[in-house]
């Protein structure tokens, strides 16, 4: 029997509906962001009282705010490209990194810390979170991706260069093995771990990661478990030529990470944050330093693997081959 595929313009439809729900998702979670910082009032005290009142800590406030402006630009910007029938490939990837760092770090966080007593059956609500992105995800990678009009004497031109006659590669290989260093340092601190300098840097550096809300924690060992892998993979992938993946890797990351950093820094120095888990004053330079940084280069080196991927396409004797 013949199966009845959805035509394209039923496909088209299904897309906008699924990014129009998500846009009004995020002007929702924008008015909790602003109610829960008082500027308005009455909206949706009771659902953060009985609902879901973890998303009175810190971290649930800067992730209101995020969602209700990153992911919302977002949204329109994919429902902009559905309607001109443009590709909304690089976005679409960058905002799937960004949503599924957001869940996998807010739903395990709010159960397992200090509000896990108080989950109730509107916590049911963030499973489609969970489940349209990936829905969303594997047809926004499924997208052609937009070809690059590189000649084949040029491509063979820089994957002979080897890393250190590229110098911007060099800089973010020197990034991918220090960021892979922090991230291990900071799950073995999470983890418990005795060494005096863990509890000096937890101390003096960074005391939120031992908030009991529990969001540092899994964020933490997300990076050590997750992104760890990733630097090492894209570190291969900066040595080796012809990794077509690259580009790809790099952007879902580099959505995941952007969220991430400005989610943990901001609950880092956010006044709902009890006083001992916030950053010294003293050390706020070098925090903010560090996770900037460590928010920041992952947008460049995506940025680079975009704009200039001739170094990871790979050679028509290697398509061939495929």
């Amino acid at each position: 029997p013949s199966v009845n595929w959805a035509s394209p313009k039923e496909l088209k439809q299904s897309k906008l509906a699924v990014y129009a729900v998500f846009a009004f998702t995020s002007v929702v979670t924008l008015i909790i962001g602003l109610e829960q910082d008082g500027i308005i009032d009455g909206f949706m005290t009771v659902y953060l009282k009985e609902g879901e009142p973890y998303l009175n800590t810190a971290y649930g406030h800067v992730i209101c705010y995020w969602d209700g402006s990153a992911h919302y630009l977002m949204y329109l910007l994919m429902v902009a490209a559905i309607a001109w029938e443009e590709s909304y490939r690089n976005i679409g990837l960058y905002w799937v990194g960004s949503i599924l760092m957001s869940i996998i770090v807010f739903l395990p966080g709010s159960i397992v810390g200090k509000y896990g007593t108080q989950i109730c059956p509107a916590f049911l609500l963030n499973v489609p979170f969970i489940c349209l992105p990936i829905w969303a995800g594997v047809r926004i990678y499924n997208q052609a991706s937009v070809i690059q009009n590189s000649s084949v004497k040029v491509i063979q031109e820089i994957q002979k260069k080897g890393l250190l006659g590229r110098p911007l590669d060099l800089m973010f290989a020197i990034y991918l093995i220090l960021a892979t260093a922090f991230s291990i340092f900071r799950g073995m601190i999470v983890l418990d771990c005795p060494a005096e300098f863990c509890r000096l840097y937890v101390q003096h550096q960074e005391p939120y990661l031992k908030d009991p809300a529990a969001y540092a924690k899994i964020q933490m060992l997300i990076y050590m478990f997750y992104t760890v892998p990733y630097y090492l993979i894209s570190l291969y992938g900066l040595l080796a030529p012809g990794c077509s993946w690259m580009p790809d890797l790099t952007l879902v990351h580099a959505g995941g990470l952007a969220q991430a950093q400005f989610s943990h820094i901001g609950a880092s120095l956010h006044a709902r944050t009890p006083y001992i888990y916030r950053v010294p004053q003293e050390a706020k330079m070098v925090f903010l330093s560090i996770n900037i940084v460590y928010g920041i280069m992952p947008q460049l080196l995506a940025y680079r693997c975009i704009v200039k991927p001739e170094f990871f396409m790979k050679s028509k004797q290697d398509a061939k081959a495929e």
